[in-house]
């Protein structure tokens, strides 16, 4: 009985999760469907928790199986997402601009710059979260203001 609760608990915890996720992402068929599997497999957790069972050993077992079950489902999304290519707007003032230039070729991230007099206006294209990241970095580091936005294209 105690393993069918753990094992139980834990699919559970991960289709709950995946309801929640679907019911956003996904067309309303799938919805439904994984809406429909999340209900009826809880109804059996339900049964499973009126068993005759320690209450604290319910609670421990509830409790990591959230753990374990929003990791898992938050882990393959995240290995499952696709880089989208981002336009990164930077605004550099003049002084940090031979700055901003050298550390974007450092990082190999692709730019176009307009001098504005008081300022740059750089546009970085970046094709990973990593570039974005690097990119904003690189802006603050040069006293500017950034701006994204994700390009619709598909690659």
């Amino acid at each position: 009985m105690l393993a069918s609760y753990i094992i139980f608990n834990v699919l559970n915890v991960i289709i709950q999760t995946v309801k929640s996720i679907v019911t956003i992402k996904c067309n309303k068929w799938v919805a439904a469907i994984v809406n429909a599997v999340a209900y009826g497999l809880y109804t059996y957790i339900i049964v499973l928790t009126a068993t005759d069972m320690n209450l604290w050993a319910k609670i421990i077992i509830t409790a990591l199986a959230n753990l374990v079950g929003v990791f898992v489902v938050k882990f393959v999304e995240e290995k499952k997402r696709k880089d989208k290519m981002w336009l990164v707007k930077m605004t550099i003032p003049t002084e940090y601009a031979k700055q901003a230039k050298y550390l974007l070729d450092q990082a190999k991230i692709p730019f176009t710059y307009y001098d504005l007099n008081k300022y740059f206006v750089f546009d970085t294209f970046c094709e990973t979260q990593a570039e974005t990241t690097n990119a904003t970095k690189i802006c603050t580091a040069c006293q500017g203001k950034a701006f994204a936005s994700e390009n619709k294209l598909n690659l």
